[in-house]
């Protein structure tokens, strides 16, 4: 019954339209909150195209670029991931372990694995619940359209698990030369 009356004396006031969106926007940032270095990177268990199962935590003592990516065998995606191959003795050289991250089933990794002939982990989540642990999903335009779904990211975990950089809407062209460059690597 309280709920009602409050309800009744916010539309009666006009107060109820900025609690309402008060409410939304507080409920979006919290689904979308992004990570800044010297965050603790949240552990993650999935399993990745060759059917194994990879948990950061098992990394730790390594640095780890986790890349967020939205589809594979997209062109986008396709040249991100291929970039990633191309520099893969560079990163790791560095000290760097890629490990690439999308809401594809592992059928669709496995195949995208080979047909690209990567050579570093790509694992499955789709739920995408690592992906908004990240900051990684939530609402973006695309082409002029809005809506929800996985935000072209990438987050450098140091040997500690604490964030050390962390990237969001990248544009994939380039990506990994930037990156490479920001890394020294």
């Amino acid at each position: 019954m309280a709920v009602v009356s409050r309800y009744r004396a916010a539309r009666r006031t006009g107060r109820l339209v900025p609690q309402v969106l008060r409410r939304f926007i507080e409920e979006r940032t919290a689904m979308t909150a992004q990570l800044s270095p010297g965050d603790s990177a949240p552990d993650f268990e999935l399993v990745s195209a060759a059917g194994d199962t990879v948990r950061l935590s098992d990394l730790r003592g390594s640095k780890v670029i986790v890349y967020f990516y939205p589809k594979a065998s997209t062109p986008g995606c396709t040249t991100e991931a291929c970039d990633f191959r191309d520099s893969l003795d560079s990163l790791k050289a560095a000290g760097f372990t890629v490990l690439g991250v999308s809401p594809d089933p592992v059928d669709s990794l496995q195949a995208f694995t080979g047909e690209q002939q990567l050579t570093f982990p790509l694992l499955s989540d789709q739920d995408h619940s690592v992906a908004e642990a990240y900051g990684a999903w939530g609402e973006k335009k695309n082409y002029g359209k809005v809506s929800e779904g996985l935000i072209r990211s990438t987050v450098v975990v140091d040997e500690q698990g604490s964030v050390e950089l962390a990237q969001y809407n990248v544009k994939a062209t380039g990506h990994v030369a930037r990156l490479r460059e920001k890394l020294g690597a």
